[in-house]
């Protein structure tokens, strides 16, 4: 069994920004990790290719749709590529696989009535892409802002027999405190819960408005809509109803995800109301059901407060200017030490520099350089044996053991950024050690060699554990680490083989290089 981590698959009508960067590299640090404690892993990740947005847009560059997703497509993997993300699997929804899938489970679900066709006229929200009811208007009667341009429309279509699972959804909700994290985005998915009773989902659009999507097999004048095609793609590349011989993974084996990680927009209604009905209706047990990792947005400080990034405010963040501008490892740090999971946070450009140049040029980086400078210049490059073993270094070596579990719990609670407080705080204690014995003083005394050799033995020591500790964060930074300390066994460690003594007495370091060097902003003019 395998632990499964996906997340929500990007539009193709537009690039990526920061919020999407997040989320990979949540997913990518949280994959990591597991791998890191032994476990069998799987990340997936990709991209949504369909839509009337993405059809619309083709027309208007006078491309065909496929010509343009596949553009677009590249720039998303393009980018995760130059954040240093290593999924496992890649999803494309105008992949023939995926087609095949979609199109039996409507199949089946249509031929047991849990999917009928009827003539429907109300309102349909453009920029999201759905009709909307009365339970959509706000306190005034009317359609808020967040719908964008609302038109009428009168048209035949088919519909997914929601309103069959609202009760037991409603039940599972209230009975699996696993089913979204953190617990407190609950309320919103109780609340979604009750304006969907009675309600059924509208799954297709005639082809005379929409032709770029899959087509419904018991009825070609139809394509489905994203909820039945999107959604389907965390278990179509998962290995669901694959066919024989396929590359895909055996679905047995990663299935129920343990994570599917999504921003708070998506939250309700697509994932925790259509997705689960969905699966139900396919027959999925309680216990196939997935977990919702549930992720806030990055916002954008202004003179008024803050405002959420948007495409229409001018105000989205490229993460790729940021790999560009700072480098991979100061994003991934930032992106992750700067959030807390499920919380929004401002994005703040002088932040990222400063939790950069404090915590890993000035803490690690400085610890890196001092210990095997040292090393160097008063050992010959060997850690050297040592009677020396005063209070300091035994709380040193002993206050390993809290960090790795503060480590491990707050991992273990996809909370990366209370992880990193836990490493940095056993760091900066090493570089208070290195503060408290001096040893580029006390080398002047030759009395005290066996001092200086235990209290260098001890700085290479905590950069070595460090560098595993920090690595689903910053693996670049730490393969570098590992390369100066001359330690390549330690990129295959397990967290259960994390101990004091990483480093063995007479081993050869390298001189070092600046793994972090600092960074400085620009002023404008």
């Amino acid at each position: 069994m395998s632990y499964f981590i996906t997340t929500a698959i990007d539009y193709t009508n537009g690039s990526p920004h920061i919020g999407h960067a997040y989320e990979k590299v949540l997913a990518d640090v949280l994959n990591r990790y597991r791998k890191q404690k032994g476990e069998s892993s799987y990340f997936l990740t990709g991209v949504d290719q369909h839509g009337q947005k993405v059809q619309q847009t083709a027309e208007k560059e006078g491309v065909n749709p496929n010509t343009y997703v596949k553009r677009v497509t590249k720039g998303f993997s393009n980018a995760w590529e130059k954040l240093g993300l290593d999924y496992d699997g890649w999803a494309e929804t105008t992949n023939p696989l995926h087609k095949e899938c979609v199109q039996h489970i409507l199949q089946k679900l249509y031929d047991e009535g849990a999917i009928y066709k009827k003539q429907y006229k109300g309102f349909y929200s453009i920029r999201q892409e759905q009709f909307l009811t009365d339970k959509e208007r706000n306190e005034n009667g009317e359609f808020g802002p967040e719908w964008g341009q609302v038109e009428e429309r009168d048209e035949e279509n088919y519909y997914f027999r929601l309103s069959d699972h609202v009760a037991w959804l409603k039940d599972f909700v209230a009975n699996n405190d696993d089913f979204i994290i953190p617990a407190f985005r609950k309320t919103d998915v109780v609340n979604a819960i009750e304006r969907a009773e009675g309600t059924d989902l509208c799954i297709s659009r005639p082809k005379e408005r929409l032709r770029w999507g899959i087509e419904l097999p018991f009825d070609t004048d139809f394509v489905t809509f994203v909820w039945f095609d999107a959604l389907i793609n965390y278990i179509s590349f998962a290995g669901y109803l694959k066919p024989e011989g396929s590359a895909l993974p055996n679905f047995e084996e990663l299935w129920p995800a343990n994570l599917h990680i999504i921003g708070k927009d998506i939250l309700v209604p697509s994932h925790s109301i259509y997705w689960p009905c969905m699966l139900k209706a396919m027959g999925f047990s309680d216990e196939q059901m997935p977990s919702l990792l549930v992720h806030g947005w990055w916002n954008i400080k202004s003179d008024d407060g803050s405002e959420k990034m948007s495409k229409s405010l001018g105000n989205v963040v490229d993460p790729v200017n940021l790999v560009e501008q700072f480098g991979a490892d100061a994003v991934r740090y930032y992106l992750v030490r700067d959030i807390h999971t499920g919380r929004d946070s401002d994005y703040d450009i002088e932040r990222l520099v400063m939790l950069f140049n404090t915590e890993l040029a000035n803490n690690l980086g400085n610890l890196c350089n001092r210990a095997l400078n040292m090393t160097k210049r008063y050992c010959g490059g060997l850690t050297t044996e040592s009677s020396f073993d005063d209070a300091s270094c035994q709380e040193l070596r002993a206050s390993l053991e809290g960090c790795v579990a503060k480590y491990r719990e707050h991992m273990d609670q996809h909370a990366p950024s209370h992880a990193l407080e836990a490493v940095i705080g056993f760091i900066t204690s090493a570089n208070v050690f290195a503060e408290q014995h001096k040893p580029w003083e006390i080398a002047k005394d030759e009395t005290k060699t066996e001092q200086v050799n235990a209290v260098l033995n001890h700085m290479v020591e905590v950069v070595a554990i460090a560098s595993v500790l920090l690595k689903p964060f910053i693996p670049a930074a730490c393969e570098r680490i590992q390369t100066q300390l001359k330690a390549p066994q330690l990129a295959q460690l397990t967290l259960d083989q994390l101990q004091w003594g990483l480093i063995p007495t007479g081993h050869e370091v390298a001189k070092p290089k600046p793994v972090f060097p600092r960074i400085q902003l620009e002023k404008p003019e």
